[in-house]
Order: C-alpha cells, then sequence, then structure tokens
C-alpha cells in the first residue's frame, strides 16, 4: 500500500455525503445497479438503498468495476419500508417521475438531505412511491424517446446535485477522526479485502495499520496472510 493511496482514500471518505443517497424500486437489473453504484461513488454517497425486486437477481453482486466495494447498500422488503426509514433519517423524497406537480430536476434543491427514488426499468415508479415522494422531478428530453435509461437518469440528476454540493462548500475537507472505529473498520476494508476475507472467515478482529495503511503484523499465530 503506497501511503499516497492511503491520502486518497482517506480524502475520499472526508467527502462522503451521508445525507445524500438512492432509492431504487423494484429496479432489477444487475447492470443498472452497477451503474448506479458507480453513479453513487462518483458524487460521493456512502450508501445506496434497494428495494428488492420481485423478479430478477435476488442478491446483487456489486461489482461495478470495484465501486461496489467502497459503496455500501440496504436491502428492504418493499418501498414503504425503504421509503419509510428514509423519511425518519429526515431525508426529502425527490422521485424521478413525470406528473403535473414534477418540476424540472435543476429546480430541486438537493443541498437538503435528500434521497434520489428510481423507478423500475420498464414500468417506472410505482403508485405508492409516487404518492409518498415529497416532490417529483423531469428530465428534458426533446428527441423520440419518451425516458433516459434508469441508471443514466440518476446520474444526470446525482451530477446537478454534485454541482448545486461543490457551490455550497459541502465537499469541502471535513475533519477525519481517524481513531473513530468506524472510520479504521471502512479504511480496512477499502485498503485489505483480502484480508477482511481472512478474518471474516476466521472470525479474528482486524490488525492495526501503520502510518501508511499497511498492516502491523500481529503477534498473534492466527494470523497468517492470505496468499495472493
Amino acid at each position: 500500500m503506497s501511503r499516497s493511496r492511503y491520502e486518497k482514500f482517506k480524502q475520499v471518505l472526508r467527502q462522503r455525503q451521508h445525507d445524500m443517497t438512492i432509492l431504487t424500486d423494484q429496479v432489477h437489473k444487475a447492470q443498472n445497479i452497477s451503474a448506479m453504484l458507480r453513479t453513487a461513488d462518483a458524487v460521493g454517497i456512502p450508501e445506496i438503498h434497494m428495494v428488492q425486486p420481485t423478479h430478477g437477481h435476488k442478491i446483487y453482486h456489486n461489482t461495478a468495476g470495484g465501486s461496489g466495494r467502497f459503496t455500501g447498500n440496504r436491502v428492504y422488503p418493499d418501498i414503504q419500508t425503504g421509503m419509510a426509514h428514509l423519511k425518519q433519517q429526515g431525508m426529502h423524497l425527490y422521485a424521478a417521475h413525470w406528473s403535473d406537480r414534477a418540476i424540472d430536476y435543476r429546480q430541486a434543491d438537493y443541498t437538503q438531505p435528500f434521497a434520489l427514488v428510481m423507478g423500475a426499468e420498464k414500468d417506472g415508479l410505482s403508485d405508492y412511491a409516487a404518492e409518498h415522494a415529497d416532490d417529483h422531478v423531469t428530465i428534458p428530453i426533446i428527441g423520440m424517446v419518451e425516458s433516459y435509461n434508469v441508471s443514466v437518469a440518476a446520474a444526470i440528476i446525482l451530477q446537478e446535485a454534485m454541482y448545486q454540493r461543490t457551490n455550497a462548500g459541502m465537499y469541502e475537507n471535513k475533519e477525519l477522526d481517524e481513531d473513530d472505529p468506524k472510520i479504521k473498520d471502512i479504511l480496512f476494508r477499502w485498503m485489505h479485502p483480502k484480508m477482511v476475507r481472512y478474518c471474516e472467515q476466521y472470525k479474528l478482529p482486524f490488525p492495526e495499520l501503520d502510518e501508511d495503511g499497511d498492516i502491523i503484523p500481529p503477534k498473534d499465530s492466527k494470523y497468517r496472510r492470505p496468499k495472493s
């Protein structure tokens, strides 16, 4: 592990936007989930939320070019549970959905805590999600197609959110408490995935890291560095 890479990981953590996320409503195609994970990581979202689809992939294999390793996910049994949880967290729910009350996506305020609710590939947003979202946002289209692909639409909207938050100074360097157990856990998981699998397999605590992000060799003989 190089020192520069270790510092890059810490910089990414400093800029994570814990009050911004995505909630998918029955999105089931793996390539769309992977694309949204890549977008989430790119704009600083630490975790996305997903409703388990009634058909399609039941388990998400988050390859996404490695971005699934850096962006967590939480799966709900239904949209009601997912929306209720996010509202309890103080999130404003913006649904990507055309309706009489929809506004241009650039008119929304993304500097407030929010979740972007994205509907399924074919059917779009469920009736429940459309009714209980705080606002609807749309992306202008002048061609023959009726809508963007779900992952493309999410990327367009979240880039606007990043633009607004950047102008508001919300990505400026923040303090990172490297002694926080949660921060230490995340950094270890990002930097040493093989050792993470080894420790979890044998129910061992993660070893400590030095100032360069390298593992400090534990004295306990139970720890043996897994082969590459």
